[in-house]
């Protein structure tokens, strides 16, 4: 594989890298161009800018406005859907941190 191939090829597993374009994004998640808008105005998720100032969102963007979109079609306000969301990423990340440190704990023995 030619050096200029190799980096493009390692994007293929990023799931930050920004391959989709607002229109294919929207037509990933089911939904409208204005959707992805709204959860970029309330700031659920920034999309990247393409040289020209175009939308790129990448996969893990993608999930995060799919799971608003749930909320959204179940009669939750877009506002409040983001909310929740970043809530739950945000409880997420702090349980990942709770194991990471129990586990730490009982690897070097807690000094008590």
């Amino acid at each position: 594989m030619p050096a200029e191939n190799a980096s493009v090829a390692g994007n293929l597993d990023d799931d930050d890298y920004p391959a989709y374009t607002m229109g294919r994004a929207a037509d990933v998640l089911g939904t409208t161009p204005s959707f992805l808008r709204a959860v970029g105005e309330v700031g659920l998720i920034v999309p990247l800018r393409s040289e020209g100032g175009h939308r790129r969102y990448s996969r893990r963007q993608l999930r995060i406005a799919a799971r608003a979109r749930e909320l959204v079609d179940q009669g939750t306000p877009i506002e409040a859907a983001c909310r929740i969301v970043s809530l739950e990423d945000q409880l997420d990340d702090a349980l990942r941190l709770n194991r990471e440190i129990r586990r730490n704990l009982d690897e070097h023995g807690a000094d008590t």
